[in-house]
């Protein structure tokens, strides 16, 4: 099964190379507060859009939100005349909060993500005790996707590849001849994403990312953070299949899946918890949406102590 979804993804790249019409306009928005690339995905003909992995400003010392980012968003698809369609997610992150309902409420779109996210729902309900009234069947999204499932951006075909590791539910969106890893791998000279979260596996992430990395050379590949790797002045976030198994410093052609696990876990052991991890996550289970607000009117976040 798995080698027939990349064979149809490859056909689709192909398609793309030999027919301009196939290949999406892409628009990327830097957050350098989460080192987040957010992307609108258009088509020209029909000027149907796909909004990647948006994010909504938190101020955690203050616990307030902004939408200064996702306005950004806003003005862009206005401005361009653009229909949003999707707005789609390729986890549930643990570095940002999404602005999907915020946008979904300006601008439309059909909220979607892995369908593994239960996994993650599951998990992260337990951690954050957050009873019965947490649904955790996926129903704050309008769609969840298989592996391999297909859908269009206009009359772009799109098709999607499930890519665990850095967690169980991760995704990577393959539209045209682009594709939008998430936290899969980072700029070839920052590496890989790391899988020591709940439900990460090392071995799996490897695994996942010789899947993407299975695609043509000359696949555009979009990612979803970077950080500036040592020497380089300049924040980039785009690259192609070559250039990952040419020079990625992690996993390039030749690092075996054991040489892989070995220095991901080494490294993983060394890493601090995100910032925003216990905010993020709480609130990207729920596709974006606070929990519930209390008796006072105001929503909460809870901190686990000493739980994770």
């Amino acid at each position: 099964m798995s080698e027939a979804i990349l064979t149809k993804a490859t056909a689709q790249i192909e398609a793309a190379k030999a027919d301009p019409a196939l290949r999406p306009v892409i628009t990327a928005f830097f957050d350098e507060a989460t080192f987040t690339v957010s992307y609108v995905v258009a088509d020209p003909a029909t000027r149907e859009a796909a909004i990647i992995d948006s994010v909504l400003d938190y101020d955690a010392a203050a616990g307030r939100t902004s939408t200064a980012s996702a306005d950004r968003i806003v003005a862009h698809v206005t401005s361009e005349n653009l229909k949003v369609t999707w707005l789609l997610e390729t986890h549930a992150h643990a570095d940002h909060l999404s602005a999907a309902p915020y946008l979904q409420e300006k601008l439309g779109g059909k909220l979607a993500i892995g369908r593994e996210i239960l996994r993650v729902q599951d998990v992260f309900g337990k951690l954050f005790n957050a009873g019965t009234e947490f649904a955790r069947d996926g129903s704050q999204f309008d769609h969840l996707f298989a592996d391999g499932e297909t859908f269009m951006i206009g009359s772009i075909p799109a098709i999607v590849l499930h890519v665990p590791g850095h967690t169980p539910a991760d995704m990577a969106y393959v539209a045209g001849d682009a594709a939008f890893v998430g936290d899969t791998l980072f700029m070839p000279d920052y590496g890989t994403a790391r899988a020591d979260f709940p439900g990460g596996d090392a071995r799996q992430l490897y695994r996942s990312i010789r899947r993407l990395l299975s695609l043509p050379r000359e696949t555009r590949l979009f990612m979803c953070h970077d950080y500036k790797a040592p020497g380089r002045d300049t924040f980039a976030w785009e690259t192609t299949v070559e250039e990952q198994r040419g020079g990625n410093v992690h996993v390039h052609d030749g690092v075996s899946e054991n040489e892989f696990v070995e220095m991901r876990t080494s490294r993983d052991s060394t890493l601090a918890v995100p910032n925003l991890i216990l905010p993020s996550v709480q609130v990207n289970i729920r596709g974006g949406h606070f929990p519930q607000p209390e008796s006072n009117g105001v929503s909460y976040i809870k901190i686990p102590i000493n739980a994770i």
